[in-house]
């Protein structure tokens, strides 16, 4: 079960680092014991339900705290998709943090193989091949519930063809904590 107090921390703390940004007032400080632990998070940005911006670290490398503050600002003003979010925008757009659990390798012996292990609704995924690599958290499933899709959208993102396939791919699986503005 997802700690609430946790998540309306890191809300309020992607909220209020991109509002700084912004030129808005500094918000109260969210407080919670583990935002000065390590974590891996993921700040997904929409307006209307539409992708607005998405930046994340894989693995966790600074406290939680930094963490989502960097995410969150990088989501609304670096994400090579989008224009940078202006003041107009940020009051109708939706944040939604994700905290991520270490990610885990796993053992298949082919493409098959690992389609079977796959547990689509449940696992974020990190594809790589060479230097090519992209993942998708566990929320993408919404949007793509069938596995071969999925996957072929993974690879695309991976800058592969759709139907790329190596026995020196490296998958690793995680799985997600989220909470999402009520907006």
């Amino acid at each position: 079960m997802p700690n609430t107090e946790l998540g309306a921390a890191l809300l309020r703390l992607a909220r209020a680092a991109i509002g700084e940004k912004l030129g808005k007032p500094a918000t109260d400080a969210a407080s919670h014991a583990r935002l000065h632990e390590p974590g891996a998070t993921f700040v997904t940005l929409t307006q209307q339900g539409q992708l607005r911006g998405c930046i994340g670290s894989l693995e966790a490398h600074r406290a939680l705290l930094h963490d989502v503050r960097e995410n969150a600002v990088a989501a609304a003003f670096r994400d090579p998709r989008f224009t940078p979010l202006t003041v107009g925008e940020f009051e109708f757009t939706s944040v939604e943090v994700s905290l991520l659990t270490p990610a885990a390798p796993m053992a298949f012996r082919d493409e098959a193989d690992f389609m079977a292990q796959l547990r689509p609704g449940v696992d974020g995924i990190v594809f790589q091949y060479g230097r090519h690599r992209s993942t998708f958290l566990p929320q993408v499933w919404e949007s793509l519930p069938d596995s071969v899709q999925f996957m072929q959208q993974l690879k695309r993102k991976a800058g592969l063809p759709p139907n790329f396939w190596h026995e020196t791919v490296s998958i690793s699986r995680y799985t997600v904590s989220k909470w999402k503005e009520a907006r």
